[in-house]
């Protein structure tokens, strides 16, 4: 049963900060493309970035209004992958997700969710004074 497992979101008030984690098999954590998506309230869920695996590990962002905020970076001794959102904003009130590809180490050019097939339930991560 292959699955990610993401964690560290909460209530957090407006230009604060916070650091998601994902979790999950060492293969798919540390060698394959690793995608992280969130889903607002009635809205579709949506691509933030994806990090390459191993072989390059850049980063590519599915909009450009997400870069400069929303950092991803991982850490293969830890087994973990991390998100770090800085300056919240109340719309980025959202469930985020993490997930990987199965085979492939590359990233998508747009934020296609089937080619991302191991996921995990998701984070909540709510911003309000």
């Amino acid at each position: 049963q292959s699955r990610m497992v993401e964690s560290g979101g909460g209530l957090v008030k407006p230009g604060e900060s916070l650091q998601l984690t994902c979790r999950g098999p060492g293969l798919a954590l540390g060698v394959f493309a690793l995608g992280w998506f969130r889903q607002a309230p009635g809205k579709k869920r949506e691509g933030i970035l994806c990090l390459g695996g191993m072989e390059k590990g850049t980063t590519t962002y599915y909009q450009r209004s997400f870069e400069g905020r929303f950092i991803v970076s991982r850490d293969t001794t830890k087994r973990a992958a991390f998100l770090q959102i800085n300056n919240l904003e109340p719309d980025d009130t959202a469930i985020y997700y993490c997930a990987t590809r199965r085979q492939s180490t590359q990233c998508p050019p747009d934020p296609d969710e089937e080619a991302f097939e191991i996921w995990g339930q998701g984070t909540q991560v709510t911003v309000s004074a």
